[in-house]
């Protein structure tokens, strides 16, 4: 039923966000967008990170 999305739709995507947002507004989005991706992954890292120390933790003997 859903399907990928493909050249057609992004362009039909971005030509209501520049109605929406503006031309000015666009640089200012994606900056946002790309700090809030880059949290996402910094923070999906240090959980990985994190439960790999606890089970190093746990495995070894004291």
């Amino acid at each position: 039923m859903l399907g990928s999305i493909g050249m057609p739709e992004l362009l039909v995507i971005l030509v209501i966000v520049l109605i929406i947002f503006g031309a000015g507004k666009l640089p200012e989005i994606g900056s946002a967008i790309g700090k809030g991706i880059r949290n996402f992954k910094k923070a999906t890292r240090e959980t990985d990170e994190l439960e790999t120390t606890t089970e190093n933790k746990k495995t070894t003997p004291q």
